[in-house]
């Protein structure tokens, strides 16, 4: 796997099996309903003294709403990775060079303005679904 770097932190690269979806709210009913859950736990490395953060967040989607119609399991990852993906980016071609901790803060701020432009109502959140297992991406995958 791929490790985009920033001056001072690395963090991985998100493929679509990292987001383990579970169903939390069951489709019911026709049109816009239910909902998954995923869970991460990312390494935020600083490469000046190789310390290791561990970016924990959780990943709330939608399994139908009304514009984008039922999204299978497999569309909700691939879409997930590359929203996460985009987000890395962005936040990792900053010209400043944050803690770990605060470069956390920043993706998952950034994913989630992604991920909701993609599929409005998905959520990127601090705490994960209690429903959930935590998906722990190693450093050198």
């Amino acid at each position: 796997m791929m490790l985009l770097i920033l001056t001072g932190c690395t963090i991985n690269h998100y493929l679509p099996r990292h987001f383990d979806f579970v169903t939390v709210v069951e489709k019911t009913k026709p049109g816009a309903d239910g909902w998954r859950a995923a869970c991460l736990h990312v390494p935020v490395i600083n490469t000046q003294d190789m310390s290791t953060f561990v970016c924990r967040f959780g990943v709330d989607m939608p399994i139908e709403t009304e514009a984008d119609g039922y999204l299978s399991v497999t569309l909700a990852q691939r879409i997930a990775a590359d929203c996460a993906n985009e987000a890395g980016r962005i936040v990792l071609s900053a010209p400043a060079s944050p803690s770990p901790g605060l470069l956390c803060e920043q993706f998952k701020k950034k994913f989630n303005e992604i991920l909701n432009r993609a599929v409005l109502g998905s959520r990127v959140k601090t705490l994960c679904h209690e429903a959930t297992t935590p998906t722990i991406i190693p450093v050198n995958q």
